[in-house]
């Protein structure tokens, strides 16, 4: 398997999708919530109902698709947690 990946690595990979996308959903339903809860939760007009569900979906399709973004090029940057991290604690060059 020269080039190919290991299975750990499809897995890790897997893995990091999947919370990409579930963190990011979360946040998409938070913010969501945030901005177009008053229109279901207050007497208001439907022209302002209509603003604040628009805005608030917008605004979370934007969120959730940076949040994805940007879980996965920090994983493959290798930044994430442990990523460049020595591996034992308080040493700092490999030949230490």
């Amino acid at each position: 398997m020269s080039g190919g990946r290991s299975q750990a690595e499809r897995d890790a990979i897997t893995v990091e999708i999947g919370y990409a996308l579930l963190s990011a959903a979360f946040a998409a339903v938070l913010l969501f919530g945030a901005v177009a809860g008053p229109a279901f939760a207050f007497p208001l007009s439907a022209g302002t109902r209509g603003v604040l569900v628009t805005v608030g979906a917008v605004l979370a399709s934007v969120l959730f698709l940076v949040r994805v973004a940007s879980v996965l090029i920090r994983f493959q940057r290798g930044t994430g947690p442990g990523g460049d991290q020595p591996s034992q604690p308080g040493r700092t060059r490999p030949d230490s």
